[in-house]
């Protein structure tokens, strides 16, 4: 007897040894636990830019997926997601919320430029992941200054130099007209072009033209930049006067070579309101798969997210490029959490969403991956090419790397 409680003495002790070291392996921050992982996120559900909402629902909708397969190591994520109504200060009073009463671990894929702007600080000051943004400025590419802040999509800066690199290969002695909107979004492309055209900028472009959001019609423009004879046309323009300049450049039989931002890129918004005519041969790069195009029906991407939508989100609109968007990011931040294992402080979530190799999640053109380090924090730097062609957008060429070199 006494040497079997001696037995189970030593046994004891043992447990009460291994315990500590077991534990010492698993470290925490606020919002995470052995069971859960608390993730915020602020969009806008209301206000001018709700069309972007159904981001948030499918992110929610995905997270459910996750949580349905057993969550993340264990971990189910607990989404908490509140609307700001695309206005700054409801952004900080939101984000404010999410990090202070709410105490979430990170906040992931936030929308806006501005919104995301008003609290940047904020969020670097309390060193709270502001991860994976959905805004396209180049401005969350700043590891040095903001280590706390990353964004996700290509930036406007990144999409205008892959531009620049196809103007340079197909039109080398290019006589460049440059339509921009006058704020942060036409000056990142205007920066962008230039990074690529280097010295050879003031050669290349023959007209730097930008207007005002606040003007009915931007006619004027258009005529103005044919006078210049330039031989190319680089829209930066948002969906309603995008149209407008693909609809006059047509009146005035002018045929440039025209690129267009992917901001403008909408069948329904831009190409059928300035004629499908009229927006034949139409130029823009891309990096999300099209649910709605055939060309994907076989993709086993394409297949895994049509499996989710089916039960997750029957009846959602598949031509809604949101959704892919929403589905792409979700799957990269569950990536980062799996990358963490046990290791889930801020700071190691911060150092796993900067060493991502080669990830390629579900929804991205084939050929384009997120690859991350602790100096470069915009995941996505690559695009493929496309044309509008017989009131589609067609996929051509390889793909475009925005980096040097590439």
């Amino acid at each position: 007897m006494n040497k079997k409680l001696s037995l189970l003495a030593a046994a004891t002790a043992l447990t009460l040894l291994a315990t500590p070291s077991a534990y010492a392996q698993k470290a925490y921050d606020t919002g995470v636990t052995d069971t859960e992982i608390r993730i915020g996120n602020v969009e806008a559900y209301s206000g001018p830019a709700s069309a972007y909402g159904i981001i948030g629902k499918t992110e929610e909708a995905y997270f459910k997926m996750i949580n349905d397969q057993g969550g993340i190591n264990g971990r189910k994520i607990n989404w908490i997601s509140y609307d700001d109504g695309y206005s700054p200060p409801k952004t900080v009073e939101q984000i404010r919320k999410l990090i202070e009463s709410d105490e979430v671990f990170l906040v992931f894929n936030a929308l806006g430029t501005p919104t995301q702007t008003a609290v940047q600080k904020y969020h670097n000051s309390k060193k709270v992941p502001q991860l994976f943004l959905a805004t396209g400025a180049s401005k969350w590419n700043d590891p040095k200054n903001f280590p706390w802040t990353m964004g996700f999509q290509p930036s406007y800066r990144v999409e205008a130099q892959i531009f620049a690199k196809y103007i340079l290969k197909e039109k080398p002695d290019a006589k460049v007209a440059i339509f921009y909107a006058n704020d942060d979004f036409g000056k990142d492309y205007l920066a962008g072009i230039k990074d690529v055209f280097g010295e050879k900028a003031s050669k290349l472009i023959v007209a730097e033209e930008s207007y005002e959001t606040s003007e009915p019609s931007i006619d004027a423009h258009i005529v103005k930049l044919k006078g210049t004879g330039a031989d190319v046309f680089v829209n930066i323009a948002t969906p309603k006067f995008a149209a407008q300049a693909i609809k006059k450049i047509a009146e005035l039989e002018w045929k440039p070579m025209h690129l267009m931002t992917d901001v403008s890129v909408s069948i329904g918004a831009v190409m059928k309101p300035a004629g499908l005519d009229a927006s034949e041969g139409v130029l823009s790069a891309g990096y999300l798969k099209d649910a709605s195009d055939p060309q994907w029906k076989d993709d086993e991407g394409m297949k895994k997210f049509m499996t989710f939508i089916d039960k997750y989100m029957p009846g959602a609109n598949i031509s809604d490029a949101n959704l892919v968007y929403a589905y792409a990011a979700a799957q990269t931040m569950v990536q980062v959490l799996k990358q963490s294992g046990d290791n889930l402080t801020r700071e190691n979530v911060m150092k796993q969403a900067a060493s991502l190799k080669d990830f390629v999640p579900d929804t991205l053109i084939p050929g384009i991956k997120i690859n991350t380090s602790a100096t470069d924090f915009a995941p996505i730097e690559q695009l493929k090419m496309w044309r509008f062609k017989k009131g589609q957008w067609e996929l051509f060429g390889d793909i475009i790397s925005a980096e040097t070199g590439g």
